[in-house]
């Protein structure tokens, strides 16, 4: 099966423990210390998790980080709705060791960077916020993201990110 795999131009590792989707290519992967792979395909980076793997979409990833060996990433979640834009907060970040890393942290920041197609800061209050408009894989169009900093008033952000959003479907209003 490996050498068919390998003829048809399959990357997926042998062993891999995710289940990809239908029409859902591997581009790269590299083995993780201590078990499991960092798989990149369009729709997003799947990573180790518990006895499987699992898929963060482009869109979710805050920051992914590459040094000595070592690829940091920084996921974020969706809490919350303001219109039809999405408020984020970032989890802790996750790291995992490379051996053999190959073109994966490349890879990886091409796309978190290719799924942006705008990004503003807005200082609010004592803190602020961004506003970052992503496409989301699979999916035409784009999202408007909105992810406060610790501390800055949630629900003000929430109020601004709505009015932007609004503006961004009816630029005329």
């Amino acid at each position: 099966m490996s050498l068919w795999r390998r003829l048809l131009g399959d990357r997926t590792p042998p062993d891999f423990a995710g289940t990809l989707s239908p029409g859902e290519d591997v581009v790269e992967s590299a083995p993780v210390e201590g078990g499991g792979y960092l798989v990149v395909t369009p729709l997003g980076l799947w990573i180790p998790a518990g006895d499987g793997a699992r898929r963060v979409g482009w869109h979710l990833i805050g920051k992914a980080a590459w040094s000595d060996g070592v690829f940091t990433l920084t996921e974020s979640s969706e809490v919350g709705a303001a219109g039809s834009a999405v408020v984020l907060a970032d989890l802790p970040p996750v790291r995992f060791r490379l051996p053999a890393p190959g073109k994966v942290p490349r890879e990886a920041y091409q796309r978190v960077e290719g799924s942006i197609r705008s990004r503003h800061r807005q200082e609010i209050g004592s803190g602020g916020a961004w506003f970052v408009q992503r496409k989301v894989p699979g999916r035409d169009g784009s999202v408007l993201q909105v992810r406060p900093d610790p501390g800055t008033d949630v629900e003000l952000v929430t109020a601004i990110a709505e009015q932007v959003a609004a503006k961004l479907v009816n630029p005329a209003e």
